[in-house]
């Protein structure tokens, strides 16, 4: 056999092995050493939304070819800046939650962070000087917002971030299927075209829907199991989880912002639950009560004895009819009987007398605001339009209340305890029958 085709499968071998290993680097693109900053969900609220300062973002792809030429560059910028602005990178095939949130259609895409303003794109020439004279600009900018006062520092979450909630096959059920709220689901992939005109539209109508409507969204190629569970066969595919949680209905109307929303709040209607007023017997009811809604109104209602079944019965109807007209707004009504929960008696000012009572709590602000007028109907209802309004003589709360449990009310009426009688003699023991002795 000739050497020539002898050596031939082993030169092929090892051209093969240095074209692997040639390309191994552009896979990587950012290695340990870089001074670029490396960000993934985990880091991106703390190092870019949260920070006092300038922060330049490159959305890239590995096998992008323009990300690859641009990674010296982009390093040696970083290295220019260090100390001035900030300088880091994400990869968006590896984090498509990210790229779809911030509307990213192609690679490289270069987007500006700063405190107290929604990102904007870098459209300059890619090379170091253009970009640090760009961070530069950015620089004064902030200077001058903080020289008249109006940058606080932090980036603005509000019209940065979405409202969107990033679902899973490990948070879907617990947060849609047990939930009692509408949700409207979008089922998406990272690479489809359609998803990424979407996405701007699906972020708008999150953010425009908050408080009313949960939106989330589902990325397929990381969650098969979603995918085949609600037999997604096209993306996006929206489906509509409402009263019946194991039956979604899909959404086939315009993908815009507007009719998202109209749709929603068409569905709304139809699937909202109904008025809740519930207990107060444990700290599990706080917190599913209290802790997330916007304003949480707490009556404190006369004990048994003294109401009766009948007047406690009463007590509750106007409750759940208030309920019922403002059923559509994000408050939650919970009733305790007098004595049963101290802590939160003393927090809000209530105690020893004075029952029925209502205060309007707000646990995230910390605040409480009291009925100051007579426990009817009409004058609940004001109190509940003013509460939502703002309120006013809104009152700090030291601290979250401590909830005891207790064991809830049997709907009955209540029983008085009778003590065994006693005698006077058993009570002084031999100085009673003394006394008579003079």
């Amino acid at each position: 056999m000739p050497k020539s085709q002898f050596r031939t499968p082993f030169l092929v071998s090892f051209s093969l092995l240095l074209f692997i290993f040639n390309l191994t680097p552009s896979y990587a693109l950012y290695g340990a050493s870089t001074p670029v900053l490396q960000l993934t969900p985990s880091n991106f609220k703390s190092k870019v939304l949260n920070s006092n300062g300038v922060v330049l973002v490159e959305f890239f792809a590995p096998w992008c070819g323009h990300c690859q030429a641009l990674t010296p560059i982009w390093e040696k910028a970083a290295t220019v800046l260090k100390g001035v602005v900030t300088v880091a990178a994400i990869d968006a095939d590896a984090h498509p939650s990210l790229a779809q949130e911030y509307g990213i259609r192609g690679f490289p895409t270069i987007k500006v962070f700063a405190p107290g303003k929604p990102p904007v794109d870098y459209q300059g020439a890619r090379d170091v000087k253009p970009i640090a004279e760009f961070a530069l600009q950015q620089v004064k900018a902030l200077l001058k917002d903080r020289l008249s006062g109006k940058a606080t520092g932090g980036s603005s979450e509000k019209t940065e971030t979405s409202s969107s909630v990033e679902l899973n096959s490990g948070n879907f059920d617990e947060l849609v299927i047990k939930s009692k709220e509408l949700w409207i689901v979008e089922f998406f992939a990272p690479w489809c075209g359609h998803c990424k005109k979407l996405a701007p539209e699906w972020k708008k109508a999150s953010n425009n829907l908050k408080g009313k409507v949960k939106l989330g969204h589902v990325d397929c190629d990381a969650e098969k199991s979603l995918m085949s569970r609600f037999k997604v066969q096209g993306f996006p595919t929206i489906l509509v989880f409402g009263a019946d949680k194991d039956s979604p209905i899909p959404y086939e109307g315009a993908r815009t912002a507007s009719a998202i929303e109209s749709f929603a709040l068409e569905q709304l209607e139809t699937n909202i639950a109904p008025p809740e007023v519930t207990e107060l017997y444990s700290p599990d009811v706080l917190e599913e009560k209290c802790g997330s809604a916007a304003i949480c109104f707490v009556a404190f209602l006369p004990d048994i004895l003294d109401s009766k079944a009948e007047g406690r019965n009463r007590y509750l109807q106007q409750l759940l009819s208030v309920a019922e007209k403002f059923k559509r707004s994000p408050y939650s009504y919970v009733w305790v009987a007098a004595g049963k929960q101290p802590d939160l008696e003393k927090n809000v000012g209530v105690g020893g007398y004075g029952y029925p009572a209502l205060v309007a709590l707000n646990l995230k602000k910390a605040v409480y605001a009291p009925l100051k007028s007579a426990f009817e109907l009409d004058q609940i209802i004001e109190f509940v339009k003013e509460a939502g309004r703002g309120g006013k003589g809104n009152l700090p709360i030291e601290g979250t209340p401590t909830i005891v449990k207790t064991e809830p009310w049997d709907g009955k009426d209540g029983e008085i305890i009778e003590e065994d009688e006693f005698s006077l003699e058993e009570l002084m023991g031999e100085d009673a029958s003394s006394k008579d002795e003079l």
